[in-house]
């Protein structure tokens, strides 16, 4: 099937031929169903046999070595490591002007609410920004649009603090979270170019290796910054680390998407530039890229699990920037520290996400892979994630209310700490294995899937800072994190039960014939 029947169909064929088109692509659906459910086919033949139908090509051999599952570890690693480094910038630069807003605030003349505005918006170019990225990385593979998307991050966030105009600076923040997405998009997918359901744990321990650091590093590096230098200097810090981290991409990361790796081998010669000067390139391109950016949309409208993962996302990451644009602000307004010192508070925070991280990501593999033996003779199911999933549900408002009381009465700063560090476990943990359940769903898409679920979950991220200083000044700290905790336990308790019972029957919902489930797609 070629790419473009496949995608955009031709809209210069008659009716005819489109229903002679419509009749192989089910024939062919029909023997990739057979190959799926023959239990006598060995499963690496199949799915090479699975990869030719669908793309025209395959691989040589199961150790062929331009298969990313078959690349060398140290390869997988390093490519995880760089797109790891790539979030961590993303995250740090969520949160670096937090330690900042107090001065921020004060040069360009504005109240603390507008100061938060210009911390949030960020989340508002990383929630749509996802739907371009997704679209044009399965058309056309993962690495350059990374490229493209640093670089406008790196453009944009330079540009901020020109001027110290609070309309440039928000314009900005918005436009750098459009190219900042890329690295946030595609990592999870990226990860599962490369390696397997049973170790998709690992996979995401490798990349939240350094994401993890984010909370910390950001508002330490910006109070440091803040006090030694001025705040503008935290931009361009920024944008100069990216420019180090895009280049070492470029010049090591190879292309990992199997899809847009087997188009190019069937095709056998890259396109050329005539040929992508022509009319019909682009025609076929802008047909092609408006049904990826829809895909997204579609999936969220009409993938009842979809809408199920991004809400509960969506609520654990609102809670968590709002905790994150308020940490550093509290203990100054609270315990009367300064900026600098404040700022190390979020090292609790740090030690918390990075251990959930890295133990966590192994401990649900070892999950998954022991009920799998157990329970379906080795095969493995979404669903056989969520018993690692209770605890993040668990853990994440009962440090929510501890931090918020301790703050509110003024109890002494470590257990004010140690409740931030439960909460953020359950941060960490709540993403980690639902991001994980969705890959194990959408294979082929998992880009579109993860721009489906995130979006919810950024613009949330940029609404819930706007509203923190009125929440704890109406409020207090002990009210204000208790009501969030008492909507996260009714709205979110229910959801492990669901999965557990009713996942597999709620996965089909809305599934179409041709969303592909081959492994290592």
């Amino acid at each position: 099937m070629s790419t473009v029947a496949q995608d955009v169909g031709d809209t210069a064929c008659s009716d005819e031929e489109k229903r002679g088109a419509d009749l192989k692509v089910a024939a062919a659906d029909s023997t990739e169903v057979q190959l799926q459910d023959d239990p006598q086919i060995d499963p690496q033949l199949r799915r090479l046999e699975l990869l030719k139908q669908r793309y025209g090509s395959t691989w040589d051999s199961p150790d062929d070595p331009n298969d990313p599952y078959n690349w060398p570890s140290t390869r997988k690693v390093l490519t995880g490591i760089i797109f790891s480094m790539s979030q961590l910038i993303t995250l740090m630069t969520a949160s670096i002007i937090s330690a900042a807003l107090n001065d921020i605030s004060s040069d360009l003349h504005i109240g603390m609410s507008s100061a938060q505005m210009i911390f949030s918006t960020y989340f508002l170019g990383i929630a749509f920004g996802p739907f371009v990225v997704a679209a044009i990385s399965e058309m056309h593979g993962r690495k350059w649009i990374w490229v493209v998307g640093n670089t406008w991050y790196i453009l944009w966030n330079a540009i901020s603090p020109v001027g110290k105009s609070v309309n440039v600076m928000i314009l900005s923040r918005l436009m750098a979270g459009f190219g900042a997405c890329a690295g946030v998009t595609l990592t999870g997918p990226i990860m599962a170019d490369m390696y397997g359901k049973r170790e998709r744990g690992k996979a995401a321990s490798i990349a939240a290796l350094l994401p993890s650091l984010g909370p910390a590093l950001g508002p330490i590096l910006g109070g440091i910054v803040t006090q030694l230098l001025e705040w503008p200097w935290i931009f361009h810090i920024m944008s100069i680390v990216t420019s180090v981290i895009t280049l070492v991409g470029i010049l090591y990361i190879k292309e990992s998407y199997t899809p847009a790796l087997l188009r190019r081998k069937a095709r056998g010669k890259p396109v050329t530039p005539r040929e992508a000067l022509t009319k019909s390139f682009w025609s076929e391109f802008s047909k092609r890229l408006g049904l990826g950016i829809w895909r997204p949309v579609r999936l969220l409208l009409t993938r009842p699990i979809i809408q199920l993962i991004a809400f509960v996302m969506a609520l654990s990451f609102a809670i968590y920037t709002l905790l994150l644009g308020t940490y550093a602000t509290m203990f100054m307004d609270r315990y009367g520290q300064t900026p600098s010192i404040s700022a190390l508070h979020y090292i609790a925070i740090a030690v918390a996400m990075t251990f959930a991280a890295q133990v966590g990501g192994r401990v649900m593999d070892v999950v998954y892979r022991r009920l799998s033996d157990r329970r379906n003779k080795g095969q493995g199911k979404p669903e056989f994630r969520v018993p690692y999933l209770v605890s993040g549900i668990v853990l994440l408002p009962i440090g929510l209310v501890m931090y918020g009381w301790a703050a509110e009465r003024r109890v002494a700063w470590p257990v004010v700490d140690i409740g931030a560090v439960i909460f953020s476990l359950g941060t960490v943990i709540v993403p980690q294995t639902l991001l994980a359940y969705q890959l194990d769903e959408f294979v082929e898409h998992g880009a579109s899937a993860s721009a489906a679920t995130r979006v919810l979950a950024y613009v949330l991220g940029f609404a819930f800072p706007t509203f923190a200083p009125k929440l704890y000044s109406t409020f207090g700290y002990g009210w204000g994190n208790s009501m969030m905790a008492l909507i996260w336990v009714v709205f979110c308790f229910p959801l492990p039960v669901v999965l557990w019972l009713w996942g597999e029957k709620i996965r089909r919902w809305g599934r179409r014939e041709e969303e592909h489930r081959v492994e290592g797609v």
